[in-house]
């Protein structure tokens, strides 16, 4: 029997709420801004960080050239160069870059830290005197008859008056750079 249309997984990027009894759900009160975006889950076997790694890696070369723009643009107003989110940091354990078994919480993973991790969510955050930024991929089991689902969530809180200035500006490329991934995620091993 086929899945009805409101159980079956997008196989293009839409937006979605920030799944509930996640981690970083549980990260939303107060924040300033938050978005999700699902796709169906092509790999629902592979744990949330590796399929963040696999497609880290792939970043496109347009998000690497936003990217480029960005740590130039906020080093003039003090702010950090985060680098690229495909950047490699050996992490703690000294195993393998690209093998999700390799890293734990703490360990730095392109722009980011792991905050939490399980083999369904990995949430990773960038803290900067402005604002804190968190980013999740959780997967989503399928009901019956679904497909299964993973989500892309943001979730931001701002310190300060340049935070709120940094958002207007950032707001619509992220929403693109987050979309942009999402669908990565879907397409990732696909011809």
């Amino acid at each position: 029997m086929n899945a009805t249309p409101a159980l079956a997984a997008p196989t293009t990027a839409r937006a979605t709420q920030v799944p509930p009894g996640t981690a970083i759900h549980a990260t939303l009160p107060g924040a300033d801004f938050f978005d999700a975006y699902e796709v169906a889950d092509r790999h629902p076997t592979r744990s949330a960080l590796q399929s963040w790694l696999d497609v880290a890696a792939r970043t496109p070369a347009w998000t690497r050239a936003l990217m480029f723009v960005r740590n130039k643009a906020v080093r003039l107003v003090g702010l950090k160069d985060l680098g690229q989110l495909h950047d490699d940091h050996p992490p703690a354990s000294g195993r393998p870059l690209r093998d999700a078994r390799s890293y734990r919480v703490g360990d730095r993973v392109g722009i980011f830290r792991i905050r939490h991790l399980s083999d369904t969510e990995v949430v990773m955050g960038q803290d900067d005197k402005h604002l804190d930024v968190q980013v999740s991929i959780c997967k989503q089991p399928a009901a019956p008859g679904a497909t299964p689902r993973v989500v892309l969530s943001t979730v931001v809180h701002i310190h300060n008056t340049l935070g709120h200035a940094y958002m207007a500006v950032i707001t619509p490329i992220h929403r693109v750079i987050a979309r942009g991934t999402a669908q990565r995620l879907a397409d990732h091993g696909q011809n």
